[in-house]
């Protein structure tokens, strides 16, 4: 066993882990952190993204000792002051999910989407961004949300909220956390 000190959700811990522990087992089965759901324990669902340092991981993919001293946010530290970050409730508006078994892992990966886009970051779709970011359209949303599946095909609710917050306050999701 291994001691690791993380903030987890605003909240510094003292962990003993074992070395081989993927960062998605602490959280639910050591800390009880079960928002974050483990699919398909290989990287290519995105149901288990949370966020480190404000970027956006699959969390199955990486072991809990690598992100000692980091700041780990997954989808129960995204709401603040007791209310929905806007993605939840833009997701709520415009039914982005249906089972729901995908939704907090699309809401990290869509947190992180934004600020890589609003820090200039290029996708397939927009490859040059150095005149500054350019607005989300549905295509350059789809094409930087690929990483995160949804069964249920929800996808157009799931665009439409990313596209409503997007076009909103960018500032609130910085503020939410």
């Amino acid at each position: 066993m291994v001691e690791v000190q993380m903030r987890i959700n605003g909240t510094v811990r003292s962990i003993e882990v074992e070395p081989r522990v993927s960062l998605l087992d602490l959280l639910r089965e050591q800390l009880g952190l079960t928002g974050t759901k483990k699919g398909c324990n290989q990287g290519a669902c995105g149901a288990c993204t949370v966020l480190v340092d404000g970027e956006r991981i699959n969390s199955c993919l990486t072991l809990a000792v690598q992100y000692a001293g980091r700041e780990i946010t997954t989808i129960e530290g995204v709401a603040a002051d007791g209310r929905p970050h806007p993605l939840q409730a833009a997701f709520i508006r415009n039914d982005g999910f249906q089972c729901g078994y995908c939704t907090s892992g699309q809401i990290c990966s869509a947190i992180g989407m934004l600020a890589e886009h609003r820090a200039g970051v290029p996708s397939a779709v927009t490859e040059h961004l150095a005149a500054g970011p350019a607005e989300l359209s549905g295509q350059e949303i789809r094409e930087r949300m690929s990483g995160n599946l949804c069964r249920c095909g929800a996808y157009n609710g799931i665009v439409e909220s990313i596209q409503e917050v997007a076009s909103g306050d960018l500032d609130l999701l910085e503020g939410a956390r």
